[in-house]
């Protein structure tokens, strides 16, 4: 059975290329995330080079699968200055031990935020395709567990796809103060978004391992505050930012937004699959768009069908916390707080969403 002592003594003998000394001594192989003998984890490099990229990827993935693994997942990223000079024991400069009291050294394994003992309760909000309403269930149930008194934060962590800025109405973005960036916040929600640094709806074209950098910042130089509950928008599907989470937050639990439709539930399911596989607790399944409620009649049109949810919930064994019924808030841009996506608590998918948090908060807090 592996461990990380084990997976570590299996790749000692993998050197960095300029020096010659092991990775592992340099504390280069870092976040090793073990589970049923699937292993996680991140590798560092000096030489920049394509053709050493994939000949250390081949290497790890070689040694490990020879000792039993069942499958790799390696995060390649470049050394900053800071790893370089701690792993050559190289003087630091007064900007080297800030950077360390910001919980930058080892990735992000003792920053205050994400240590068990911090009490912040994470919860990503993930779907198996675009479309089915996530981030407009994130919003919402962030600021219904604001409404209950819950000291919340939400991530925008759909860094191709971002849109909670526009959806809460925010129009001003985060301030730098003491060398930290100061969230935004509306309706009791602390909020952080690449929305908030792109410029005339620009697209963002990045791989893999920018995007996990990217994350680690919105974890690591946010001055979030205190916390109760963060909320991480996550992008659609099972690539890059979904399974840097798991390896950056083993605590996480999960929220799995579907529609009815056969098809988006069968795809969701993969999302779940990597939340259970990794360890990750799935809190439940949200059905959004379940129904269209006719406002004169009340009558019920399943429009994409029934039962998605339902049998999505049965095939990850937890249950269906929420249907929410086709519509858009009804709010006007004239008032004061004015937001397209945010329901109102007196709307019924506004108590919807009071009853899915108070069911959330109970998940969390007392279990």
């Amino acid at each position: 059975m592996l461990s990380k002592e084990k997976v570590q003594e299996i790749l000692l003998p993998i050197v960095e290329a300029t020096s010659g000394k092991s990775l592992i001594e340099l504390q280069f192989i870092r976040d090793i995330v073990i589970k049923d003998n699937r292993v996680s984890l991140s590798a560092m490099f000096i030489d920049s080079s394509e053709e050493y990229h994939a000949e250390l990827e081949q290497e790890i993935r070689q040694l490990l699968s020879k000792a039993g693994a069942e499958e790799v997942h390696i995060r390649l990223r470049v050394a900053t200055d800071y790893d370089r000079k701690l792993a050559f024991g190289e003087e630091l400069s007064p900007e080297d031990e800030s950077v360390l009291k910001k919980g930058h050294a080892a990735g992000l394994e003792d920053h205050a935020l994400i240590r068990e003992d911090s009490g912040v309760h994470f919860i990503a909000i993930a779907s198996g395709k675009g479309g089915v309403g996530k981030s407009t269930v994130a919003v919402n149930l962030a600021c219904a567990l604001a409404r209950q008194g819950k000291k919340v934060g939400l991530i925008d962590a759909d860094i191709y796809g971002f849109s909670v800025p526009d959806m809460m109405g925010l129009e001003e973005g985060p301030v730098v103060d003491n060398e930290m960036i100061i969230p935004v916040e509306r309706f009791g929600v602390k909020v952080m978004s690449m929305g908030f640094f792109i410029r005339e709806n620009n697209p963002v074209i990045w791989r893999g391992p920018m995007l996990g950098k990217m994350l680690r910042q919105f974890l690591s130089d946010v001055g979030w505050g205190e916390l109760d509950y963060l909320l991480l928008d996550l992008p659609p599907g099972t690539g890059d930012v979904a399974l840097d989470l798991h390896q950056m937050l083993p605590q996480s639990k999960e929220i799995i937004v579907t529609t009815p439709h056969a098809t988006a539930a069968f795809v969701a399911a993969r999302a779940g699959a990597m939340a259970l596989q990794t360890d990750h607790e799935i809190l439940g399944v949200v059905e959004n768009m379940a129904y269209y409620e006719c406002p004169g009649c009340h009558e019920r049109d399943y429009i994409f069908g029934k039962g998605g949810g339902a049998r999505l919930a049965e095939t990850l064994n937890t249950e269906l916390l929420a249907q929410i019924p086709l519509g858009i808030p009804s709010n006007h841009p004239s008032e004061p707080d004015f937001s397209p996506s945010i329901y109102k608590p007196d709307t019924v998918s506004g108590k919807i969403y009071d009853t899915m948090a108070i069911s959330v908060i109970e998940k969390c807090e007392n279990n």
